[in-house]
């Protein structure tokens, strides 16, 4: 666990955060113990690995709110929801929350067809949280969208194949104006720890490097 002016930011493995402070939040929940109830989820995208019905409702109570983009409605059936494309700025439990695009330029499932088409509005989000400006990147490439983003804390990708290698990830982070990036993406489907270590080596700002909890 790490923390930053009182927001305690918690790794559960893959593209899974708890952020906590005077609210519990969720990001992308996946293979997740049992944990304490979420206030507010977020998910990125559809992808089994990312909307996990079974581990949002691991956390969810009646009062639980889903963040997520319109590709999740299926799967989020009878949660209590919001719809987010890129680009949109919202309110919700009293949280400010950007979507920003998420999507891939170099890495290809078949010749010409990446894993996350930019086209399928996708995203990663800002999540204004007590004043702690935190940037969960999604499955992303650098992108020319992170220019424009200025936060405090980056959750960045680090290991290839679907999303930004360490190389790509630690590039990111001249682009990106962030005190502290921490890795994700690693060490469940593809990726190691050796990923995380080679982005902390080659990146620009400070890097936490997160213990599973």
């Amino acid at each position: 666990m790490f923390e930053y002016k009182g927001v305690k930011i918690s790794w559960l493995g893959h593209d899974c955060f708890k952020i906590k402070n005077n609210k519990t939040i969720y990001i992308d929940p996946f293979n997740i113990k049992d944990e304490e109830k979420a206030d507010l989820i977020f998910v990125t995208h559809e992808h089994y690995d990312h909307c996990s019905l079974k581990d949002i409702k691991k956390i969810s109570t009646s009062k639980t709110i889903v963040v997520a983009p319109e590709s999740c409605k299926t799967q989020l059936s009878g949660m209590k929801t919001k719809f987010i494309k890129p680009g949109d700025k919202i309110v919700v439990d009293e949280i400010e929350v950007e979507a920003v695009p998420a999507y891939n330029i170099n890495k290809f499932r078949a010749p010409g067809e990446v894993f996350h088409p930019k086209e399928e509005e996708k995203v990663g989000y800002i999540i204004n949280f007590s004043g702690v400006k935190i940037y969960h990147a999604g499955d992303t490439d650098l992108i020319q969208e992170m220019k424009n983003i200025q936060v405090d804390i980056a959750l960045l990708p680090v290991s290839g194949t679907y999303v930004m290698t360490a190389e790509e990830a630690a590039e990111a982070t001249k682009i990106i104006k962030a005190e502290i990036a921490i890795p994700m993406h690693y060490g469940s489907i593809v990726g190691s720890e050796k990923d995380a270590e080679k982005f902390k080596k080659l990146a620009a700002c400070k890097v936490e490097i997160l213990k599973k909890e």
